[in-house]
């Protein structure tokens, strides 16, 4: 397949029309959107141009201003989910769209479409299941205050637990696999949708990559949805019930430790006093000592039975990735003798 690296400058400026004439892949371009109408014309025309050949969807969340009308006069297939939150808006996209290529992009103008083409043939060429486009900043002010310190040190806590992350957690534009997509769950319901792409695709053992792209601040009259302590403390939520459901022994093995320490800082002051005088005066704190304790125990046991409730659960869900084909279309084309030498 040709490689965006050695197109011409010409090539790179009207897109890969390749996908069509070359390679049995239907691409869908995917927007979640609420409240874009002084961007998402331009979003939808940019990928137009760069990827000529794809579908491009415009999900509105239930917004109030002229979305929908300047998304569908731009030439956008338009759909809305009326149920707020980036995380349901996604949920819908992947369950009702059928594609070979995802690329998920927000309608807000700060990525770079010229980096999708580029994605794509790394999806393709390296059988990738994602990839990530990691926002390389123009200037200071393309992101929030405190959003990169807090990008760096989720996306360190994610590595230690689940392994080797990536780079860029908060990124809201990827490119998927069919096999990605129809094997993601989508629980959540907000902006951290992202850190569960993450997630996903760790616990499954995908193939990802990353690809720096351009990223710059939204234009002027463009409001941006995101509430920092609002949003960070849904993501540190999500992370905690991750660990809980994905790493079982490790959490309940933590808390166990947590009562232990606590009854046994409890319990020294009644061993000294028994030791002294032989005598237990302090029945209530005894009893709470002993429940603790207790707990404990049963927190730790809890863990270990976890363990091979979750290793089944996680063996169901490779087997189901591993049952769905990267690429549609490139199948049915084989069975039918019509893909092209």
């Amino acid at each position: 397949m040709l490689k965006y690296s050695d197109m011409s400058t010409e090539e790179k400026k009207i897109g890969l029309s390749i996908y069509s004439d070359k390679a049995p892949f239907e691409i869908a371009v995917v927007i979640p959107c609420l409240n874009e109408e002084s961007t998402i014309e331009k979003v939808v025309n940019d990928f137009m141009i760069l990827l000529p050949d794809a579908s491009i969807y415009v999900y509105d969340n239930n917004s109030t201003d002229n979305t929908v009308s300047v998304a569908r006069e731009a030439g956008a297939i338009v759909r809305v989910e009326a149920l707020r939150g980036k995380g349901n808006v996604v949920r819908r996209m992947f369950a009702d769209i059928e594609a070979d290529i995802y690329v998920l992009v927000d309608g807000d103008d700060t990525y770079n479409a010229a980096s999708a083409p580029e994605m794509i043939n790394l999806l393709v060429n390296d059988q990738l299941d994602m990839v990530n486009g990691v926002r390389v900043a123009k200037d200071r002010s393309s992101f929030r205050h405190g959003h990169p310190t807090g990008n760096k040190i989720l996306s360190s806590l994610i590595a230690s637990i689940f392994g080797k992350g990536l780079s860029d957690l908060f990124s809201g534009y990827r490119v998927f696999s069919r096999r990605f997509v129809k094997s993601f769950p989508a629980l959540s319901a907000g902006f951290e949708i992202e850190t569960e792409f993450t997630i996903h695709a760790l616990e499954l053992r995908m193939k990802v990559a990353e690809l720096k792209s351009p990223y710059k601040a939204r234009p002027e009259g463009s409001v941006s949805k995101l509430n920092t302590i609002k949003d960070g403390l849904k993501v540190v939520r999500l992370i905690t019930s991750f660990i809980k459901d994905e790493r079982p022994f490790q959490y309940f093995s933590i808390l166990s430790i947590i009562l232990a320490v606590i009854s046994i800082i409890l319990a020294i002051p009644i061993f000294m006093e028994y030791l002294e005088t032989g005598l237990v005066p302090r029945f209530p704190t005894a009893i709470l000592c002993s429940a603790l304790m207790i707990l404990s125990f049963l927190s730790f046991y809890a863990g270990l039975i976890l363990v091979t409730v979750t290793t089944a659960r996680r063996e169901m869900k490779r087997l189901y990735y591993l049952q769905l084909p990267r690429f549609r279309t490139i199948d049915a084309r084989v069975k039918n003798n019509v893909i092209r030498k």
